[in-house]
């Protein structure tokens, strides 16, 4: 008689295991799949880059700066930087008023250099803007006809440039503000934030944008954004909506109060108190001299208003190298007697309370980083006029040594700019001891300069849209993230089941 089979649980047991072998092995390869596809879906592909370019064509001197930003990320913040930018040779363009026809050609050079620097093939495609600012408003107050013949030379030579012409205009002081208002907080990311920056910032009762300060040789700015809005002074207000926000700014400009106009303002007030052809000047150096034409100086509709006769045709300065008595003199250029709001600036117009910390660029930037007084970290209001106290003090010939690479002109003047500057920003808007380093000093944003021009750029190419694009929950790189995390778990999982 046969003996019974003895039957296990063995060949069962070996079954499941392969069965969660094979499993196992399946979610590894998925694993690895997906995460292969998360590194190879985010490797760089080949760019597809937009250019822009715009022309500053300021008071003193006219830049040209070009822009590139991906084309697949036009509506994104952050994405346009500066990747050239070429002085012109030579005067702002409404230096060239008696000879209206050398205007346009001025602007040759750099053309040239932008075509070098976009590829040949995206010229015709690449939009090329002009803003007049100051320089040519004085010019257009004086003698609209050279103005208007100005900008006809200027528009000729960008129309046969091989690029998209899309206008030479003078721009409002009110724009410049507002431009420059926006391209230092487009750079900054203040306008689209997400997650827990963009949670962080709704519940601040601070706002989350930075004021701009703008100073030019002819006008100034100040624009931000206040903590509450006053309707005294509506004309001052301007209404935008970015990435789904509202902002209402306050902005104003005050044209001839550009650092080269405000020299000529002080110039012709103390000129109705000399006795002769000769004036010692506290705000340039001991040593220094300088002789200007009576008959251009009141020409400029900055120092009209003080036009009298006088016994003579040239004006000889000496300088004092006096930084207290250079401030007294200065004062008398900010009338602050007559305010008709509950708060004022200078000249009876409205200021509300500052507000937040303010970029200052332009030449704000450039004569207080000529100063030494840009570090990162910030100089207190003491500080600082002490050493354009001690700067202004120091003789001309020791200065001229020193810096004998700077041209007179500009040398001469950083003195009276150090000491004008000072007294904008204290006497003319109140900044005071307590919020003086609020201010910030900025040339550069990452590679971008501040200033108005990549403002109006991202406004003439709607680049920053009104509404917030629509976007996913979870970024790409998070939503792959998550799913390799989630593909990880189910493979431990099964390679490490749990007894039942």
């Amino acid at each position: 008689m046969d003996e019974p089979k003895v039957t296990g649980t063995k060949p069962k047991m070996s079954t499941t295991r392969k069965i969660l072998l094979i499993l196992g092995f399946l979610s590894t390869l998925a694993a690895i799949a997906l995460i292969t596809v998360a590194v190879t879906q985010n490797q760089p592909l080949r760019k597809n880059i937009k250019y822009g370019i715009v022309l500053d064509a300021g008071s003193s001197h006219t830049n040209l700066y070009v822009y590139e930003w991906p084309a697949e990320k036009e509506n994104d913040t952050g994405v346009v930087q500066q990747v050239e930018v070429c002085k012109v040779e030579g005067p702002g363009i409404s230096g060239y008023s008696q000879t209206t026809e050398k205007a346009g050609p001025s602007l040759v050079q750099c053309l040239r250099q932008a075509e070098e620097v976009i590829p040949a093939e995206q010229h015709q495609e690449t939009p090329v803007y002009l803003g007049a600012t100051a320089g040519m408003r004085l010019l257009r107050l004086e003698n609209k006809d050279a103005a208007d013949k100005v900008l006809s030379s200027v528009e000729k030579t960008l129309r046969s440039a091989p690029f998209s012409f899309q206008g030479a205009r003078i721009i409002s002081g009110q724009e410049e503000g507002a431009y420059g208002w926006i391209t230092i907080n487009y750079l900054l990311g203040n306008f689209k934030q997400s997650g827990w920056k963009k949670f962080l910032h709704s519940l601040k009762s601070i706002s989350e944008t930075s004021g701009a300060l703008d100073l030019g040789g002819a006008s100034t700015q100040i624009t931000f954004v206040p903590d509450e809005i006053s309707p005294e002074s509506p004309q001052n207000l301007l209404y935008f909506r970015l990435y789904g926000k509202d902002y209402q700014v306050y902005t104003h400009s005050f044209l001839c109060y550009g650092k080269d106009q405000a020299l000529q303002q002080k110039l012709a007030w103390d000129l109705q108190s000399a006795e002769n052809s000769s004036l010692f000047d506290p705000c340039f150096h001991q040593g220094y001299q300088r002789t200007i034409s009576m008959s251009n100086f009141f020409k400029n509709p900055c120092t009209s208003i003080e036009e009298k006769q006088f016994p003579f045709s040239q004006l000889h300065i000496e300088g004092e190298g006096n930084y207290e008595k250079c401030r007294r003199n200065i004062q008398i250029l900010f009338n602050k007697t007559n305010c008709p709001y509950s708060s004022c600036s200078f000249n009876g117009i409205y200021l509300p309370p500052l507000q937040g910390d303010f970029g200052a660029f332009s030449a704000f930037y450039f004569v207080m980083n000529f100063l030494n007084l840009t570090s990162d970290v910030p100089f207190t209001l003491d500080e600082v006029a002490s050493a354009i106290q001690k700067f202004c003090a120091r003789p001309w010939h020791e200065v001229k040594l020193q810096y004998h690479q700077i041209k007179e002109k500009y040398l001469s003047e950083y003195c009276f700019s150090g000491a004008y500057i000072l007294s904008l920003l204290e006497n003319g808007y109140e900044f005071t001891t307590e919020n003086w380093q609020r201010i910030h000093f900025l040339g550069k944003i990452g590679s971008s300069d501040a200033g108005w021009t990549l403002g109006y750029m991202l406004n003439l190419t709607n680049m920053i849209p009104a509404e917030e694009p629509p976007a996913p929950p979870l970024s790409y790189s998070s939503y792959v993230g998550l799913m390799v995390l989630c593909s990880l778990v189910l493979v431990a999982r099964s390679l490490f089941p749990t007894s039942s």
